[in-house]
């Protein structure tokens, strides 16, 4: 990869090597993740990773992940920074406990819906086919 040049000739750095404050090399690993124009990225993971970390685990990855893992490392770090005990876990859980309560809804207004069918129906029962009472539905509703 080369590298661009600022309005001097002068190779720019990206914004990793612009925060460690080193001369960017033609075959940075970190240049094409971490752009001079988005200092932020990188700083956000330097904090929570450390310098020679993202580094080291960009360059034991093949070429074509790299993108992903550094995308990644960003998202990881900026939920860590929004909650440092829990970070994307945090965000998981609570999407998790989202869906076990839409889920529970649905449940309920299911029955509902059976139960006001069962209203609604004239009364079919004989000895061969029963339909589940008015009460017991209630019982699953208030359950």
């Amino acid at each position: 990869m080369s590298a661009s040049l600022d309005t001097e000739g002068n190779p720019r750095r990206c914004a990793a090597c612009k925060y460690l404050r080193r001369r960017c090399a033609r075959d940075c690993v970190l240049a094409p993740h971490f752009p001079a124009s988005d200092p932020q990225r990188y700083a956000c993971v330097q904090r929570f990773f450390g310098a020679g970390n993202v580094a080291r685990m960009l360059q034991q990855l093949p070429a074509e992940e790299r993108r992903a893992a550094a995308d990644a490392m960003v998202v990881e770090a900026s939920r860590r920074a929004q909650d440092p005990v829990y970070g994307c876990a945090g965000v998981i859980h609570r999407l998790q406990e989202e869906i076990r309560a839409v889920e529970c809804e649905l449940a309920r207004t299911r029955a509902q819906i059976a139960m006001n069918q069962a209203t609604r129906l004239p009364d079919l029962r004989d000895d061969d086919q029963q339909m589940p009472s008015v009460e017991l539905l209630q019982g699953f509703l208030s359950g």
